[in-house]
């Protein structure tokens, strides 16, 4: 009745339907700030090239801004000299960005004198690649559909790779159209019919599995080259079509000359065909894979007419390996190193603690024999206190390494900070060289010889950029400097409101720990905590991630800084089961959703209780996907602890998600742990079903009293809008207080810029609304 009649009142007034009539002025000066926040330009990747003189580089640093108005991010790229002395640097910038307008991926050639600019189309009309030289277009290359569709750019699937000498580049790319049935008023045109017959239309043909949550438009990606001085096109054909391939790159000299991970589609029950979605789902098996480039093979092929020469297939390099990807060459061509995630595949897991191994690769490029695959980096259980909790590895560097040809820098996860190692892959010795006592996460953008260009943040803290200087026979081996950048500075009311905050990582001590846990599992996790410096009264929000093995890291975050920017502490919980904290951690949550989070969560917040640092009576939380599951369990749980909730495509009823999930898969093994994968299949038992019921949060629905706020997708398939709609229309049923805004075009990111603004303006409404009372 409250929802109703708010909505009466906003429409009696003129105002928009989602807009409560009482909090009208509270949207208008909530969007205001919101505003603000969004314009703050986010640093994105980077390249440095060498010189000649050796202190002397260039940088080129992709920058993006959200236009709100177009709803699109656009993209600028930065160019700046780098100029270097035994202990300082110094940057001189181009005194304007150049904006980079409707392309999908920006790639410099390794030497830097060259850069692929990739457009996609979002019709039949052709992909256009350009080339560009220092001062011209060099060439424009259209590429017809018939040859193939749009390039994959996303950091899974996408790849694209200059070869050494800068005169091809290979990719991944849509296959062109499968051929689809004529009819006509004949009825069905056979094979060999005109094409050009008039009143004819296609049919839909046999329907394909996708790879799920984004890639649902998409068709397979194969393996393609383009010659850039010809714009000649041709693909690698030795691929069968039951292969996804990805992340190619270009290997020493060989008859192998492409190496490139390929995902088979037989990921079913008991491997029966069956693509399960991929997105944020590191179990999926994958290996690498060499092939010929097929201009050299036909060159070859030339060569020896009239020979007896057998053609040259695609080699599988993993051997029993079942996941193998971000493959990597060393500078000399002798190591092929990549990251494994074997332990997700194994558990069932949707991510896990990562491995790195080496192949060598044979001097002579022969790979009839079989390769050996050595441990670089070995996934570690249970970390000691403040030690090396494993690797968590979302992304490679072009190139990684320094000049000793054998350490890679590289970003990863430690406890609830993202940090950057140096992996040496010959040694295995692995360190730390981001600053050892922040607290602050940080990330690596490029390396310059044995010099590292990076960025840092908090969540108080916007991203600012440094330089490290190798320092050798010192106590950290590293000397950071800040990059003085001519990114603008943002509002003063948006630094007075950062330089007012304070944040800390927690420990957690673990409540009553099992005997059956793991030792890992006995550790603390570990919670952020955001307060105003001068104010221990404020309303707190507990903050949730997803998945359930991701993390919350202590990175600068645009949403949440705007939540605490309204008068809000924020209590961001890492529970067991976060990536960062060893393997023993993580998979003890598995068979254990539902109960060990929920416990986890409530633990965090008793402690901030305990220690005065919340009003315990204003209390709200938010969270999305897996953090959605934990919300909304939590009001159920706890249903005097929240004052007020917000989820975004929320999992609610396992029940219902499984025949309908683009992973049903992650149903059954969160349920049952590990055992999960041996049961997991498309027509679960009722005794699945129930089980599903039983754990999921609208089995105690009849216990919430918490007025929730739902932010759904209508396009999500990971999680479909039914879910949260369900709960949503439950709670309504019970008389409890709720609002529910379905963004139309939207996956389970609700991530397009508007959808994502007006997302999180109406959380700050909704909590202003019901912890100001």
């Amino acid at each position: 009745m409250a929802t109703t009649q708010a909505s009466d009142a906003a429409a009696d007034k003129g105002l928009p339907l989602a807009v409560d009539a009482t909090m009208a002025d509270e949207y208008a000066s909530q969007s205001k700030l919101l505003q603000e926040f969004v314009k703050i330009p986010t640093i994105g990747k980077a390249w440095i090239f060498n010189s000649k003189d050796d202190d002397m580089s260039k940088a080129v640093v992709s920058i993006g801004q959200t236009d709100l108005l177009a709803n699109k991010r656009r993209q600028f790229l930065l160019n700046s000299h780098i100029s270097k002395s035994p202990k300082s640097v110094d940057f001189k910038w181009s005194p304007f960005p150049t904006e980079i307008s409707g392309a999908s991926a920006v790639i410099p050639s390794p030497s830097g004198e060259k850069l692929l600019l990739v457009r996609n189309s979002e019709d039949d009309s052709p992909t256009k690649l350009e080339i560009w030289g220092p001062c011209q277009l060099e060439n424009e290359i259209h590429i017809a559909k018939s040859v193939h569709g749009s390039l994959y750019t996303d950091e899974w699937f996408g790849g694209i790779s200059w070869n050494q000498e800068e005169t091809f580049i290979a990719y991944v790319a849509e296959e062109p159209p499968q051929p689809k049935p004529v009819f006509n008023d004949y009825g069905f045109k056979k094979e060999g019919s005109s094409e050009k017959d008039c009143k004819s239309w296609k049919g839909q043909g046999d329907w394909e599995e996708t790879w799920g949550e984004t890639y649902s438009k998409k068709r397979i990606p194969a393996l393609f080259v383009v010659n850039i001085s010809s714009g000649e096109v041709r693909p690698v054909k030795q691929i069968p079509r039951s292969l996804s391939v990805g992340q190619v790159i270009w290997a020493p000299s060989s008859s192998y000359s492409l190496v490139f991970v390929a995902w088979s589609s037989d990921n079913g029950f008991q491997e029966t065909p069956r693509k399960l979605g991929i997105k944020y789902c590191y179990n999926r098996p994958c290996a690498l894979y060499a092939a010929p480039d097929p201009f050299r093979e036909e060159a070859e092929k030339s060569s020896t007419e009239g020979n007896k020469s057998e053609t040259t297939t695609m080699i599988k390099l993993t051997g029993d390996l079942i996941s193998a990807f971000f493959p990597r060459f060393s500078p000399d061509g002798k190591y092929l190193v990549f990251i494994s995630a074997k332990s997700a595949v194994d558990s069932g897991a949707h991510n896990a603690t990562n491995s790195m191994h080496r192949i060598e690769w044979p001097a002579d490029g022969n790979l009839d024999g079989s390769l050996g695959i050595a441990d670089v980096v070995a996934v570690v259980m249970c970390p000691k206190d403040n030690c090396f909790p494993g690797l968590y590895c979302f992304g490679l560097l072009r190139d990684p390494w320094l000049t000793d040809g054998q350490t890679m820098i590289i970003s990863s996860v430690w406890g609830s900070r993202e940090v950057i190692l140096s992996v040496n892959v010959v040694s295995c010795e692995v360190s730390r060289v981001s600053p050892q006592d922040s607290d602050y996460s940080w990330n690596v953008l490029a390396v310059d010889k044995n010099n590292i260009l990076a960025v840092s943040s908090s969540l108080i803290t916007l991203p600012q950029m440094y330089y490290a200087i190798k320092v050798p026979q010192t106590e950290s081996n590293w000397e950071w400097q800040e990059v003085s950048t001519p990114f603008p500075k943002p509002s003063d009311k948006i630094s007075s409101i950062l330089a007012e905050h304070k944040f800390s990582i927690l420990k957690i001590p673990i409540s009553n720990p099992s005997d059956k846990l793991a030792n890992g599992a006995k550790l603390p996790f570990e919670a952020i905590f955001v307060s105003h410096k001068d104010s221990a009264s404020n309303p707190t929000i507990v903050v949730l991630h997803g998945g359930p093995h991701s993390v919350y890291p202590s990175s600068y975050s645009k949403s949440l800084a705007f939540l605490f920017s309204q008068g809000y502490n924020l209590l961001v919980v890492n529970y067991r089961g976060s990536l960062g904290f060893g393997e023993e951690a993580l998979q003890s949550l598995p068979g254990n959703i539902g109960s060990q989070d929920v416990n986890d969560v409530l633990t965090a917040l008793d402690l901030v209780i305990k220690r005065g640092l919340i009003d315990p009576s204003r209390v709200a939380v938010v969270g999305g996907s897996h953090g959605g599951f934990l919300t909304t369990h939590l009001i159920g749980q706890a249903p005097d602890t929240f004052v007020a909730a917000a989820a975004r495509n929320p999992v609610c009823n396992l029940s219902l998600m499984v025949g309908t999930s683009d992973i049903p898969d992650w149903c059954f093994v969160e349920i049952y742990g590990k055992e999960g994968k041996k049961y997991f299949s498309e027509s679960p038992s009722v005794d699945d079903i129930c089980q599903f019921h039983q754990k999921s949060p609208i089995s105690h629905i009849s216990e919430v009293k918490t007025p929730t706020l739902f932010l759904l997708g209508a396009q999500d398939l990971r999680v479909p809008v039914s879910n949260g709609l369900q709960y949503a229309r439950a709670l309504k049923e019970r008389g409890i207080e709720s609002k529910t805004i379905i963004f139309p075009e939207d996956i389970h990111g609700i991530d397009k810029p508007q959808s994502d603004f007006e997302s999180f303006l109406n959380i700050g409404v909704w909590f202003k609304k019901h912890m100001s009372k």
